[in-house]
Formats: C-alpha cells, sequence, structure tokens
C-alpha cells in the first residue's frame, strides 16, 4: 500500500498524518512536520517509511474540519526552492508551438519544436547516462507557495494567469549535498501565458507566480502512466476541462534525466535546502483560448493521487516599487 502523507493544522497545532483514504488520517506522534520529519530521518539513518512507521498512533481523525496545508515548507521560505522543466511531454510541443510559431528558426522549427524533438531522441538515456537537457525555468522559493483551496493571486500587472497540471517532485538535500527525493505531489504550475507568448525571451517573467501544491505527498516510485482531469469551473458550472497524461510512458524525458538536468548544479545541492521541480504538462486551457477571470476556480485530479487540488484564481493590487536610496 503507498505510503501517503498530509501536513495538518488543527486547534493551531501543526503536524504530519498518514493518508488513510480520502476521508480519514492518521496523526503521526512527534512530527510536527514534513521537514522536520524527514530531516529526524536522516539524522537517524531511516528511510522516510520508515521513520513513519516508528511514529504510527493508530489514531484515525476525519480529514473534514482540518486545515489542509501545502505538503513541504521550509523555517526559512527562502532556503526552499520552485523550479520547472517543459516541453517534457509528448504533444506538449503543441500547444507550445502555436504560442511560438511567429518565433520560427531559420530551420522551418520554433526553438520549442526542437527541444521538444531533441527530448524524444534523447530525454530517456540508458541508466546513469545524462540525456540531452529539457527547458528550466525558475518559479520563486517558499513563499510563493500556496495550499490546496487558497487563492492563486495572479498580480496586476500580469496579462493571464493560466493554469497547468502537473506532477513534482519534493526533494531534501542531505548532509553530505545528495538529493533525497521524499516523494511527488499534484501541483497547479500556474503561468502568465499572454506575456509568455508575446516573446518567448519573457517565459523567465511568464514563471515567476504563485504555485499551488495538492496536500498529498506520494512516497516511494510514481506510476508509469497517470491520468487526470483539468477543469475550470465560473460560477460553478464547468467552462473547460481536458484529460491529462503525465508519467513517464507519457513523457519525451526519463524523471532521473529531468533529476539529473537540475541538481547538476552545484547552488541546488546546498545541505538543509527543499526542491520543489515540477516535471512538466501537455494540457493547457490557454491552448484552447480560454481566458481566465478572477473567480474561476481550478480543478485538478490525478489517479495516483487520493486527494484533488481546487483553487479559485484572484488578482493583487496594483504596487509601485520604487527603490530608496540608503
Amino acid at each position: 500500500m503507498a505510503l501517503r502523507l498530509v501536513q495538518i493544522e488543527a486547534d493551531g497545532v501543526r503536524s504530519v498524518a498518514a493518508l488513510v483514504d480520502a476521508e480519514w488520517v492518521e496523526p503521526l506522534a512527534d512530527a510536527s512536520s514534513l521537514y522536520a520529519l524527514a530531516s529526524s530521518a536522516l539524522a537517524d539513518g531511516l528511510t522516510l517509511a520508515q521513520a513513519v512507521e516508528r511514529r504510527r498512533t493508530g489514531r484515525r481523525v476525519a480529514l473534514e474540519g482540518l486545515r489542509l496545508l501545502a505538503p513541504i515548507d521550509h523555517p526559512d521560505p527562502a532556503h526552499l526552492y520552485l523550479t520547472g522543466t517543459g516541453l517534457t511531454h509528448l504533444g506538449s510541443a503543441e500547444s507550445r508551438d502555436k504560442m511560438h510559431a511567429l518565433a520560427a528558426t531559420e530551420a522551418g522549427q520554433t526553438d520549442s519544436m526542437r527541444i521538444f524533438r531533441e527530448g524524444l531522441e534523447g530525454g530517456k538515456p540508458a541508466p546513469g547516462t545524462p540525456g540531452v537537457q529539457p527547458e528550466w525555468f525558475y518559479k520563486g522559493n517558499g513563499s510563493s507557495v500556496v495550499p490546496h483551496g487558497a487563492p492563486l493571486q495572479s498580480p496586476a500587472f500580469a496579462l493571464d494567469g493560466g493554469e497547468e497540471p502537473e506532477i513534482a517532485g519534493i526533494y531534501l538535500i542531505d548532509a553530505d549535498g545528495v538529493p533525497r527525493r521524499l516523494g511527488f505531489t499534484l501541483a497547479n504550475e500556474f503561468s502568465d501565458h499572454v506575456t509568455e507568448r508575446h516573446n518567448y525571451l519573457w517565459l523567465a517573467h511568464s514563471k515567476l507566480r504563485p504555485v499551488a501544491l495538492g496536500a498529498e505527498l506520494l512516497a516511494g516510485a510514481l506510476p508509469a502512466d497517470v491520468r487526470g482531469m483539468s477543469r475550470i469551473y465560473r460560477q460553478e458550472q464547468v467552462l473547460w476541462e481536458k484529460p491529462f497524461l503525465t508519467g513517464e510512458a507519457n513523457m519525451s524525458h526519463s524523471l532521473a534525466n529531468l533529476e539529473h538536468h537540475h541538481f547538476k548544479y552545484d547552488q541546488f545541492r546546498r545541505p538543509g535546502d527543499v526542491h520543489v521541480h515540477f516535471f512538466g504538462t501537455a494540457t493547457l486551457s490557454f491552448a484552447d483560448q480560454i481566458r481566465v477571470a478572477v473567480g474561476d476556480v481550478f480543478d485538478i485530479r490525478a489517479d495516483a493521487f487520493l486527494l484533488p487540488l481546487r483553487n479559485p484564481l484572484a488578482r493583487s493590487a496594483a504596487l509601485s516599487v520604487v527603490p530608496r536610496p540608503l
């Protein structure tokens, strides 16, 4: 049976619990956070599953009435990195290519299509061998993480705020600088696709947005074939819906190759840091000419996870930032 963990809060007290099913959890003893639990496992030379087993209580508590937090955080949010890879899924190039078609290269292909085809040819190398590197982007730090149910705040200057249903890996860097994967979570890699479409060199700007993480951490291996559904609700009616596929069977890159090309950089292997790394998607409502509005609700579900990820869209007030001389 798969190990599934959630961070919960009840009466102002945080703790970690094992997810029994979609309605019940088993609170763990002496586990105030997943970060603390994983750090303790490393210090004791245990796996995450062994650390959980030592803290089993046998109690059952209903999820209803509990506050679900993001599955991971860090005592210092600046030490939690949000990063990701794109054009990693079979079919992902089609939607991106539509956005970037005006920026075709002399060879008649967009940069998006070139990266995608390179991934098809070299994104799943033999074990222990680096493959072709994917597109990579930075999204922010722990202060940008939004839990299930909380609003996704699109900044006032944004031209769009669109969903990207994905799976993200969660990692803690151990004392020797080795990334230790804690598991996987459902995610909405919220982005500004209008800004990206205007000029692909603005991709970095378009990605600096909050991200929503599902409450559930799936420890262990990710199924090779993950099937989900992405929906947008407007006034409680389905505005748009589309199935999505993820997992290695539906990707042009192996997870190992994506992990290698992120953690090959020394600065991403600093002991004690947490990384949430997004593995990409092939399904965007924006590619179907959907324009979201404040109040719309993103709803993402996948068969590998018991809990959904739902977040309403909000918009921040305009803010003028003027640096002052010191």
